[in-house]
């Protein structure tokens, strides 16, 4: 439904840096030149343009113990970080009026900074939801307690959510999709590899330590943690692939209420909508209807035991990171280190404010922009915008795979994209949320009751195509297919220690143009992102022919991610990452025409001895700084549908003809592609 990008790089500090870059270096008017800074000079472009363009700055910038991976991303992350904390500080101490933003920052802020009272109350913020699944008599009530913990945020089993219709843009949906798992996906419960094996039993492991903790003895904990895992086996082996997911028309499946009966017989749709307080329904769309159905069949052959122990688990597991030191260490070595290996917990005040940012994200939101994000920033990056899809337009209509009908339909959902850029223009209205000093777990509970009425109550009404998923101070962006728009949150323009002012025209549009603006475009247009329409609807707007021979260029892209080998023996997803590598590559070409506009590419001065045209690429290498420890690497080629930073770099520059005439790119060099093996799409 959404493409969201894994550590998005925007660049071009519409914000200004605090960070202290000590690898700077100055062009010849003074201004910082982090490209240059960056550069590894000792591996030529050729082999590895990822290394060439980002090597020192990796080098003198190790992945700290507490996280798993460190880019420029996260340095970003650590600005905004900075001045949310010192906003919440402030919240805090202040004496603000009942119910209002200030008030609930900061007593959201204090309580969760309590860590004395976290301990103390230990696992007692879970005790009434926990009591609740102990009193079950019988297997009949599974599905209504189940209701009663979807809106707290725990999502067992069953796994809906409100969304635009996929073929029907103007209505919202309720769509029950597969869920319900402890691990990231399928996969780690069947994969036989000895990476994934250790993994299966680490969680095991942790299951088992987490019941203990709910006090549990030894014994019971261990064979409840049995049960867990085998339920969960169970709803992996009908789940799908990560590549499987992909595919719009194979997951949507409209049904009625009666239809839904009869697929999970094991629950009484219309009385159990009604427990989740949706209204009525005509229908629902199902993602993945055999998932359901295995899920009917647990709910009538498995004991009680079983659901008890599985929903005590998944309840735990949600809340961990608000509960006690014991809850936060344990969720931490598991998930933390086990799956992601980082080395240490991130500080509090950081893991608070993730918490308060999925709280409180647009009361947040209207404080930040209002002082970081100032109006001549938002009216560079609004021409930006602009000029990337001109540059588009002219792309297309010189495809020569696309025919003319279809390039004009193309055309006009290119020109019907609405591009939000830095901050909506209305905010979330908070005043229902009730948060206190009580406790941080009964703080995010209330929080997630609060974002879940939220999105039940789109049901039946007008969708509101103004509003945004993300808020203004996340470092992301994103590409709606049912909105057909493109969101670029304002955080998504910062550099660390780098003034706007100071950004040249290349490193922009590399930087902002190609890897966002470009990329998130394009997305319109790929694999999955060109089966809807210029209004947002499922609909196959291309011939047939033009979707064959699209369709064989995305083959290409395939085969050619499908290539590249990590970590020994792991490879890339080609299939599952294909949108994302196309859109990698669109937004570089597309981008680059862009650019070709500007005064700084007509002058083609050099700066510190690179080309306008070289540090365009090394902009959009930039946006890609970034080092991934081994353990988050392996987990991200088998749940992310985005490949790793090193081959959003080397991957796309190998299919661009431009790139190898900047730097002279020569047969026998390690990125070297023949010109009929290369990818052209757009």
């Amino acid at each position: 439904m959404k493409k969201s990008l894994f550590l998005l790089p925007l660049l071009a500090a519409a914000v200004t840096g605090c960070h202290s870059n000590s690898l700077k270096t100055a062009d010849a008017d003074g201004k910082p030149d982090l490209l240059h800074a960056a550069l590894d000079t000792t591996v030529a472009p050729g082999d590895d343009f990822f290394t060439y363009a980002n090597g020192t700055w990796l080098r003198n910038h190790p992945i700290p113990a507490s996280e798993s991976s460190w880019g420029i991303g996260k340095e970003v992350q650590n600005e905004v970080y900075a001045r949310l904390r010192q906003t919440s500080i402030e919240a805090a101490k202040a004496n603000a009026t009942a119910g209002s933003n200030q008030q609930k920052i900061g007593d959201f802020w204090a309580v969760g900074m309590d860590s004395v009272k976290a301990n103390q109350l230990g696992a007692t913020p879970l005790k009434a939801e926990l009591d609740g699944i102990a009193a079950m008599k019988t297997v009949a009530e599974v599905p209504s307690v189940i209701a009663h913990e979807i809106p707290l945020g725990v999502r067992a089993l069953i796994g809906p959510v409100v969304y635009q219709d996929a073929k029907n843009s103007d209505q919202m949906a309720l769509y029950l999709n597969q869920g319900g798992l402890g691990l990231p996906n399928r996969d780690y419960y069947f994969n036989t590899d000895s990476r994934t094996k250790n993994i299966r039993a680490e969680y095991l492991k942790h299951v088992a330590n987490t019941f203990r903790l709910l006090g549990q003895d030894a014994a019971t904990a261990s064979t409840n943690a049995t049960r867990v895992m085998a339920l969960e086996t169970t709803l992996a082996k009908s789940s799908r692939k990560l590549e499987a997911l992909r595919d719009p028309y194979a997951n949507y499946h409209k049904m009625s209420v009666a239809q839904l009966d009869k697929l999970m017989p094991g629950l009484n749709w219309k009385t159990w909508l009604g427990q989740l307080g949706a209204p009525a329904l005509d229908s629902v769309i199902v993602g993945q209807p055999e998932f359901y159905q295995t899920a009917g069949q647990l709910l009538k052959t498995n004991p009680l035991d079983d659901w008890k122990a599985y929903l005590s688990w998944q309840l735990a597991r949600t809340f961990a990171p608000t509960l006690s030191s014991a809850f936060v260490n344990e969720n931490f070595h598991f998930y933390g280190t086990v799956l992601r290996g980082a080395k240490a917990l991130r500080p509090r005040w950081k893991r608070v404010l993730d918490m308060q940012e999925d709280a409180l994200g647009d009361a947040l939101g209207q404080l930040f922009v209002k002082e970081y994000f100032k109006p001549e920033a938002k009216a560079r990056y609004d021409t930006l915008v602009k000029n990337v899809v001109r540059a588009f337009a002219e792309h297309i209509q010189k495809v020569d795979w696309m025919s003319a009908p279809t390039k004009v339909v193309a055309l006009d959902k290119l020109h019907k994209i609405t591009p939000k850029v830095g901050y909506p223009n209305k905010w979330k209205d908070y005043s229902a949320l009730k948060i206190d000093r009580t406790s941080l777990a009964e703080n995010v509970m209330r929080a997630n009751q609060w974002q879940y009425s939220y999105a039940l109550n789109k049901l039946g009404k007008p969708v509101d195509r103004t509003e945004w998923d993300m808020t203004p101070q996340t470092y992301n962006a994103y590409y709606n297919s049912s909105n057909n728009e493109i969101v670029l949150p304002a955080a998504a323009f910062a550099v660390p220690g780098l003034l706007d002012a100071d950004a040249d025209d290349a490193l922009v549009y590399g930087y902002a143009g190609a890897s966002t603006i470009g990329h998130e475009l394009t997305h319109g247009f790929d694999d999955e992102g060109s089966q809807f329409d210029a209004k947002g609807n499922l609909h196959e707007w291309w011939s047939k022919d033009d979707r064959k021979r699209f369709n064989q260029r995305v083959a290409g892209i395939v085969k050619q991610f499908n290539g590249y080998t990590l970590l020994d023996s792991l490879h890339i997803n080609g299939k599952a990452t294909a949108g994302e590598n196309i859109a990698d590559l669109g937004g570089i070409v597309i981008s680059l025409d862009a650019f070709k506009k500007t005064q700084q590419y007509k002058e083609g001065k050099k700066i510190n001895g690179l080309t306008p045209t070289q540090r365009y690429f090394l902009g959009y290498a930039l946006g890609w700084q970034m080092h991934v420890r081994d353990e988050s690497l392996a987990s991200q080629l088998l749940t992310d549908v985005h490949s790793p930073a090193q081959y959003r770099v080397n991957g796309p520059m190998a299919d661009v003809p431009a790139f190898y005439e900047a730097f002279g790119i020569k047969p026998g060099q390690k990125l070297y592609r023949p010109d009929s093996t290369r990818v052209v799409i757009w």
